[in-house]
């Protein structure tokens, strides 16, 4: 057993700022024995194609350091929200993953960019400044595997599929849906994913900030293998910490064996006559 923390915040314009102020809320999970703690999707800027080149940094910049530093100096696992990472002259939305060392275990980049046009309600398109990455992320930790994906990989089942077929126990999201998405879909997303693949599954969403051109939903949440949400913030900002159990899941797992079970060598391919 150990404990996750959800470190939901609000993040302004001050890259600084957020820094400074993402050390609060880490260092309030660590103090309430958390393990493991996540930030949120963009931590460290706006949620704006606009934003992204401008605070972006190079993987050992400022954010990465900052990351690194504390998860050594608090002796956790960081997953590090997001950032914009640059190289090579490409900007991806990159998850850094650190040990309790400080050092990077993995770097997520986000592969299903957040492409969306919905009429009346939410358009984005990230594309139009990020690059997409082409990794599936699963860490070794002392408590088990743990996978990292990122907000819009979540629509993407066969996806996630592939971190269950890699040993994943506990899928950690950084993501931030919004107020279109967000009431609709967020919990049914993660529910799903949590059925899918038997496994523990964490979302960590920015807190809401009506004032900003991008308004996050907020609820951020943990989900068991069983589909239930066992931890679950509202939209303002805050900490939760959750135990996670991994010997839970072979309970789960033996009672509706869907992981042994699967049998893809019996499915039909050809075309219907």
């Amino acid at each position: 057993m150990f404990k996750l923390g959800l470190c939901q915040m609000k993040v302004t314009a001050d890259k600084a700022e957020n820094l400074r102020h993402a050390g609060e809320l880490i260092r309030e999970a660590a103090a309430k024995g958390a393990n493991v703690v996540t930030l949120p999707e963009m931590f460290n800027c706006p949620y704006e194609n606009a934003c992204f080149p401008v605070y972006g940094e190079p993987a050992g910049g400022e954010s990465w350091q900052f990351l690194s530093n504390i998860a050594r100096e608090l002796g956790i696992y960081l997953i590090g929200g997001s950032v914009p990472e640059l190289e090579e002259g490409k900007i991806y939305n990159t998850s850094y993953i650190f040990s309790p060392e400080g050092k990077e275990l993995a770097r997520h980049r986000k592969v299903h960019l957040f492409d969306i046009d919905v009429p009346g309600g939410q358009r984005f398109m990230e594309s139009d400044t990020l690059t997409a990455g082409d990794s599936v992320t699963v860490v070794d930790t002392e408590y088990g595997k743990i996978a990292v994906a990122i907000c819009f990989d979540i629509r993407f089942s066969d996806f996630f599929r592939l971190m269950g077929d890699m040993g994943a126990e506990l899928i950690v999201i950084p993501a931030a849906f919004n107020m279109t998405t967000g009431p609709l879909h967020w919990d049914l997303a993660f529910r799903m994913r949590a059925l899918d693949q038997q496994c523990f599954i964490a979302g960590c969403s920015p807190a809401r900030d009506t004032s900003a051109s991008y308004v996050a939903y907020g609820h951020s949440l943990v989900c068991d293998p069983w589909g239930t949400i066992i931890a679950q913030l509202d939209e303002k900002e805050g900490v939760r910490v959750v135990d996670i159990d991994f010997d839970d899941l072979a309970k789960y797992r033996g009672q509706i064996p869907i992981l042994a079970g699967r049998r893809t060598d019996l499915y039909r391919t050809e075309k219907l006559k």
